[in-house]
């Protein structure tokens, strides 16, 4: 067994359910705990504690002229208390932010943004998704807020007004995407007058995630940033994750993804873990909620060998 970096870790249950348009990933928190989480965890030596879900209580009167925006108040208050509650658990511990919709990355990176900027350090985010997340509310279509978190936080205009200040917006140079495939238009036109790294499908497919990867992970040593994680269920092909209302065939393989999170141990520069888009109402009897747990696993020190044999 490898021995832990760090060896505190913090669970946060985030039931969001505001910008999917699929209604079930409020209950993805309870889905990964009954898949044993905490359990898996705890097998690789780290203390866990589970601060249980967190809601937002104060919900402000939002309105934006975009008619198919919805919920943006709720986005809102989620995103503030998200961000407060991932500067202050990001302190000596590692938070793992169990969701709920992608819309929750606005707050939870806004947040560990804050603590690696007061720590004189810059955050680096690998965003592993189909998507990319890079609408605003004004080039929205759908209206679905786990569409935009990745504007918010790396500082597009249009935000202002309508969800909170960032006190640390990343750079867009610090991010990487990994197993894009699903791009609308605005986004992509959007995307390329950015220093934000897009590796799609076909650059896996000629290249291979580890090469594309390494490169990234280099460059958050070499700044000696602090990297936040956000794995998106529908990263994975949904023919081994078909929990998630947003499938996109051609996703991440089993190994492929086992891969990504085992050089992500291996770097040492994991800070901070989204998992969102779990819905378990479109899940094969917790299927994709135990292969996020076994993904975690890799990602915190477990090794192929250390895998235990199962019987069905």
């Amino acid at each position: 067994m490898t021995e832990p970096r760090n060896t505190r870790c913090t669970l946060i249950g985030a039931p969001i359910q505001v910008g999917a348009g699929h209604l079930g990933c409020e209950m993805g928190p309870s889905a990964l705990r009954t898949a044993g989480l905490r359990a898996a965890l705890e097998e690789l030596g780290y203390r866990v504690s589970d601060l249980g879900n967190v809601v937002p209580t104060d919900i402000p009167d939002l309105r934006h002229p975009n008619g198919a925006v919805h919920h943006l108040a709720d986005m809102a208050a989620w995103t503030a208390l998200l961000a407060e509650v991932a500067y202050r658990e990001s302190e000596g511990a590692m938070p793992i932010f169990l969701g709920g919709d992608h819309a929750l990355s606005a707050g939870t990176v806004a947040g560990v943004a804050r603590r690696a900027a007061e720590a004189g350090r810059p955050l680096f985010v690998l965003w592993l998704d189909a998507h990319t997340d890079f609408h605003t509310l004004e080039t929205t279509q759908s209206g679905n807020l786990h569409g935009v978190p990745m504007a918010y936080f790396t500082g597009r205009e249009g935000f202002e007004g309508y969800l909170p200040p960032l006190a640390a917006p990343v750079d867009p140079a610090r991010v990487c995407m990994i197993g894009i495939r699903s791009v609308d238009p605005a986004e992509r036109e959007a995307l390329a007058r950015t220093a934000i790294t897009v590796h799609d499908m076909r650059m896996i497919d000629e290249h291979g995630v580890g090469v594309l990867l390494r490169s990234f992970l280099e460059k958050v040593a070499a700044e000696d940033g602090m990297l936040h994680v956000s794995l998106d269920v529908d990263f994975l092909d949904p023919d081994i994750a078909p929990g998630v209302g947003t499938t996109v065939p051609g996703g991440a393989t089993f190994r492929e993804a086992h891969l990504v999170m085992e050089m992500l141990h291996d770097s040492g520069l994991v800070t901070s873990l989204d998992l969102v888009e779990l819905n378990p109402f479109l899940d094969e009897r917790g299927r994709t909620a135990r292969l996020l747990v076994d993904l975690t696993g890799s990602l915190m020190g477990r090794r192929v060998l250390d895998r235990p044999t199962r019987s069905f």
